[in-house]
């Protein structure tokens, strides 16, 4: 037999760089891999705000009217709602939680002489049915996939003056800010 008398191999040191690289890249896999696996199996939050008017009616009263459509997969508390960076105290928020879909625009609904809308109805622009609204009394819960339609009366700092100007509302629940913009309108 003939002894091989030529030793080429690798090296220590190119044998060490390519067990680095392969421990990183086998731990750069799995860690993807469980990053994956959970935000896949995690149900998000995400809510819609649609329809936002606010209305003035060119004396005293003031109203804010907007559609929720929760679009995540988990239901969601609805902490607090502000007009104009002004936090709404429960008591002047109008709310109906429904199942159906909401096409039409939301309407000005007249308010009574004490300036509630309590035993008033929301209607929706082309819609066969009123939705009768109640009043707040403590954060409100949305189930995913429902609607709510929310009516505030008196929002603080809307004046007649405000006709026109942009007015921001947010919707704060326990993980997120939700913020959409209009023009303040003359009541009909």
């Amino acid at each position: 037999m003939k002894i091989f008398k030529n030793k080429t191999g690798l090296s220590v040191v190119v044998t060490t760089l390519i067990i680095l690289v392969v421990s990183v890249l086998l731990a750069t896999v799995v860690t993807f891999y469980a990053i994956n696996v959970t935000t896949t199996r995690v149900q998000e939050e995400s809510i819609q705000l649609f329809k936002l008017h606010t209305w003035h009616n060119g004396t005293n009263f003031a109203e804010t009217a907007f559609l929720i459509i929760n679009t995540g997969g988990r239901d969601i508390v609805i902490d607090k709602i502000s007009v104009r960076g002004q936090e709404c105290s429960w008591d002047t928020i109008y709310y109906n939680k429904t199942t159906d879909t909401i096409n039409g625009d939301l309407g000005y609904v007249t308010p009574n002489t004490d300036g509630t809308l309590t035993g008033m109805n929301a209607s929706v622009g082309g819609s066969t049915s009123d939705y009768a609204l109640t009043v707040a009394s403590d954060d409100l819960i949305l189930k995913s996939g429902w609607s709510m339609i929310v009516y505030i009366t008196n929002p603080d700092h809307i004046s007649v003056s405000d006709i026109g100007v942009t007015v921001g509302v947010t919707v704060f629940t326990a993980n997120a800010q939700y913020y959409k913009e209009a023009n303040v309108e003359a009541a009909q």
